[in-house]
Order: C-alpha cells, then sequence, then structure tokens
C-alpha cells in the first residue's frame, strides 16, 4: 500500500504540474481525450449546474435528494479544500487512491500530447470513473463559466444555472450581462434549463439564452415556486415553498439566508427531471437532514470556514454571521488570490467582522499569491482593525488569541489549508 500511496502522490503531483500552462477555454481538448478512451460522458445521465455562487449548495442538495430516493448518485465538483479525491464523488465515497493513479498512469501521456490541462485531464477521469460506477444520475458542477467549460460536453438531463455575479472577469468579461451569457452556454436543445437567478434582468437574459438553444421547458424559479418567512438559526436554514399552489416548510442545514434560494433552485431542478424524481413534500427535510458541505459555513466551535471568494460570497457571509449574530469579537483570517476583488471582499467584510487578519495560503499557485500589506494598508484607509501575517502558521496562531469568533475565508487554498492544520475533515460532518 504505502507504494500505491507514494505513486498516488507523485501522480497527483504530475496532474497538478498541468496547470502551469493556464486556463485554455475550449472543449477540443476534452472531446478528444474522452474519444480516446470510448466516450465516457456519453454514458452519463448527468445534471449540469453552472453559476457564480451557490453551484455547490445545489449540487449537494440535488445529491441528496436523489440518494434519499433511492438511486446511486455521482458527483463532481471543483475545487477541493484538502484532498484532491473530494472532487469525485458516489453515493458521497470518494474516487480510490488506487482508481486515480491506474487512470493518470494510462492516460496521461495522451493528454499530455493533446496539451490537456489540468482541469481537462481531471473532467475526464471524473467521467470515465463515474461511468464504470454504473451511478443512476451524475450532478456535474462547472469549472469556470459554462460554454467553453470541459464539462460542457455533456448531453445533460437537466441544465441549471444558479446566480451570476462579477468574477473571473478576465475571461468571461466585466458585465454581468455578459457572464451570463457565458454560463447559459450549458443549457441544451429538448433538455429542461432551471433558471435560479434572482435579478430580473439577468434572469430575463438567461431566459432568452435557454429558449434560443431549444431548452425545453425553461422553469424561471421566482415565477414557478414562492420563498417566503426563511428563519435562520445555529441548526440551519427553514422556509416556506410555494407551488403549484402548495405550501410547505422546508429546512435545510445550510447556514444562510441564500440557501433558501439555493434549496429551492435544487428542488426544481430534480423536479425537472420529471415524475417520480422528486421526494414528496414532507419528506424533503428530512432528506436533507444530514447534507454537508465542506467549507461553505462550516461551523467547528467558534471557528467558520467559509469559501468566500468574491464579494457576493461575502455579502453573504456578513448577513449569515450577523442573523446569528455570532459572539464577538469577530476576526477574519482571509487570504485572497491576486487576481479576485478583494477590496470588494473587504468592503463586504467590514461591517460584521471587528478585525481583520491577512496572510497568504500556501497552497496557493505562487503566480497568483497577493501581497496581504496591501490589503491591510487599504483596510487601514477603510477605518478598519487591521494587520498582515504572510505566514499562515502564525496568523492562525495570532487569529486564535482570544474569544469570540474566527472567519477562515478568501479562497478555497485558505480555508483548506487551515482545516488540514486544524484537522477539519473535507468528508464528514
Amino acid at each position: 500500500m504505502d507504494d500505491v500511496l507514494t505513486s498516488y502522490a507523485e501522480a497527483i503531483q504530475t496532474l497538478f504540474a498541468r496547470t502551469t500552462g493556464g486556463i485554455k477555454p475550449g472543449l477540443e481538448r476534452t472531446e478528444a481525450l474522452l474519444a480516446k478512451i470510448g466516450s465516457p460522458h456519453r454514458k452519463l445521465t448527468a445534471i449540469h449546474v453552472a453559476g457564480t455562487n451557490g453551484k455547490g449548495s445545489v449540487v449537494a442538495t440535488c445529491e441528496a435528494l436523489l440518494r434519499a430516493k433511492g438511486f446511486k448518485v455521482g458527483k463532481y465538483t471543483s475545487p477541493h479544500l484538502i484532498d484532491f479525491r473530494e472532487r469525485i464523488t458516489v453515493d458521497g465515497q470518494p474516487i480510490s487512491e488506487r482508481a486515480v493513479l491506474r487512470f493518470l498512469e494510462q492516460w496521461m501521456p495522451v493528454a499530455e500530447s493533446l496539451g490537456a490541462t489540468f482541469f481537462e485531464v481531471t473532467t475526464v477521469l471524473a467521467f470515465d470513473w463515474l461511468a464504470r460506477q454504473q451511478a443512476d444520475f451524475c450532478v456535474i458542477e462547472t469549472g469556470l463559466g459554462g460554454r467553453l467549460d470541459s464539462t460542457n460536453v455533456l448531453q445533460p438531463r437537466v441544465a441549471t444555472v444558479t446566480s451570476i455575479g462579477l468574477d473571473h472577469t478576465d475571461l468571461l468579461g466585466d458585465t454581468l450581462e455578459s457572464i451570463a451569457g457565458e454560463k447559459a452556454g450549458i443549457f441544451k436543445a429538448l433538455a429542461p434549463a432551471v433558471i435560479g437567478e434572482g435579478s430580473p434582468e439577468i434572469r430575463d437574459l438567461l431566459e432568452r439564452r435557454a429558449g434560443e438553444a431549444g431548452a425545453l421547458p425553461v422553469v424561471v424559479l421566482d415565477r414557478e415556486y414562492a420563498i417566503q418567512n426563511v428563519k435562520v438559526s445555529t441548526r440551519g436554514t427553514s422556509f416556506s415553498l410555494t407551488h403549484d399552489g402548495e405550501r410547505h416548510r422546508v429546512t435545510t442545514p445550510l447556514l444562510g439566508a441564500y440557501q433558501a434560494r439555493n434549496t429551492a433552485t435544487a428542488i426544481a431542478t430534480v423536479e425537472a427531471l420529471g415524475d417520480d424524481y422528486l421526494l414528496a413534500a414532507s419528506q424533503i427535510s428530512r432528506a436533507l437532514a444530514k447534507l454537508f458541505l465542506p467549507g461553505r459555513f462550516q461551523r467547528r466551535g467558534r471557528v467558520v470556514f467559509d469559501v468566500a471568494h468574491n464579494p457576493a460570497g461575502a455579502r453573504t457571509v456578513a448577513k449569515t454571521i450577523a442573523d446569528l449574530n455570532l459572539a464577538r469579537p469577530r476576526t477574519a483570517l482571509i487570504g485572497v488570490l491576486s487576481d479576485k476583488d478583494w477590496q470588494g471582499i473587504v468592503r463586504e467584510l467590514a461591517p460584521a467582522i471587528d478585525r481583520f487578519l491577512f496572510t497568504t495560503a500556501p497552497s496557493a499557485p505562487a503566480e497568483r499569491k497577493w501581497n496581504p500589506d496591501d490589503a491591510r494598508e487599504f483596510a487601514k484607509t477603510q477605518g478598519l482593525d487591521a494587520e498582515s501575517k504572510p505566514d499562515l502558521d502564525a496568523a492562525l496562531v495570532a487569529a486564535q488569541k482570544g474569544r469570540g469568533t474566527l472567519l477562515v475565508t478568501g479562497s478555497f487554498h485558505t480555508v483548506g489549508d487551515v482545516m488540514s492544520r486544524l484537522h477539519v475533515s473535507p468528508f464528514a460532518a
């Protein structure tokens, strides 16, 4: 087994080396590699989910609803927090190290000859393994955008867009409209499209794009469902959901008022599969009771982990902290990638945070590491209590001093590195 682990570690290191080529939008390399191994993606019965924020929650909720109905459910998400294998699971169990190793040993030379990127190779690995597992359904999250994302080789049973925000503007465009257009690229002819976006203008744009793609039917959440009486407590988020004239109460353990919309979007997605796939309304809350989403307002004692890597995400975290009235003083330990709008993140968190501590994540790519000193100086111009400790271990020691609440946020790298140091598992609640 030691040999397998050593070889696995080396194989993962080789795979991660594919990130140095940067992001290459387009489907041609993914399609070419899939064709070489027998086009496993054509065997998948898939739900495809895109969006700036909320993808992870919608994917996890869809998985829980379908598993509660007795289906074998695969899942592909990104990025991971600690373990690469978090990305690819069936019924909550991650792909084995041996399976990863075998695939990479066999297909990495072909991938390299095609110039395939890290995410493209990982996507093909995921689709191949999920097909071999013969999952009844696979819930697939886009990596970046939609139209040119390598997961978009799928012909899904349902395609869902959650919400639109300004992120990855260098690749997707610098307006909400252009980003929405990219996300809408996952809509396919004759496959149901579900639109969870709340802004009327962007929602209408997504609906038009779904119509142009030939999606059928097009389900707009705010027209088909009504979300009311949202309540957030330490036990979860509950809300009233009205659909087809029937109203019932739904509770999800995921924390935050925004989780009501994410949960409703997932319910609409599963219902769009057709009759007999969604549980009875009275059974939904029980099916979601053990739902677990690492790094999304995940609480461990007085520490909160949340991968808010854009201003919209930071805004929802700040609101949830306020809704729960978490203990003061509140310290935010933040490490952000340099290409993110970290000024916007700080501004959105400021109303809920008493002290900012800026650091760097050791696992962050060198070319995307930010300068926490710049963040400290910016925070001070905003009248905030802020300091910079680039070394994560020193920053974590400083952040844990005293009482109150500690928020760890800014990027998957930061949250994952701290979770690893505090021995918090990404696989179990």
